[in-house]
């Protein structure tokens, strides 16, 4: 077991303080003291300069399922090139009809090297053991899909 921390820090910047214009900018600071200037999306009069919580979640997703991914690659002994995907996740009402971050969609690019290429159908097997993996994706609700190309 492990616990992984982060220090959020918000302050009023003497601007008025109503729910159409306070100031949502924050700083999320990790263990290691990266920050992250942090922000609410810009639908909800956040900044777009700066990481919001749900494109966060959405990357934390596709990080996790990558690094998942390349482990069960190394373990079979294929090597991996590079890896992209562009994930995009999806902000909507829930069965319960609350907003949520109801499905992402993982889209993942694996260039292959080495003397071995895996299968399609390979390929497809270990994104789904990746995904079952996955630390983050098994820590939320959203619904997970990966369209490996």
């Amino acid at each position: 077991m492990s616990e992984h921390r982060a220090n959020v820090q918000w302050a009023r910047d003497g601007g008025d303080f109503s729910a159409e214009s306070y100031n949502r900018d924050h700083v999320v600071t990790f263990e290691n003291g990266i920050e992250i200037k942090a922000s609410a999306a810009p639908a909800f009069q956040g900044n777009p300069d700066c990481v919001d919580p749900e494109e966060a979640l959405v990357g934390a997703l596709s990080s996790c399922h990558m690094l998942t991914f390349l482990a069960i690659a190394a373990k079979k002994r294929l090597t991996v090139d590079s890896y992209e995907d562009n994930a995009v996740g999806t902000l909507d009402k829930n069965a319960n009809g609350k907003m949520a971050v109801t499905r992402a969609t993982l889209r993942p690019k694996v260039v292959w090297g080495g003397d071995k290429t895996p299968t399609p159908e390979e390929i497809e097997k270990m994104h789904e053991k990746a995904h079952h993996a996955c630390f983050i994706a098994n820590s939320v609700l959203t619904e997970v899909s990966i369209e490996s190309r």
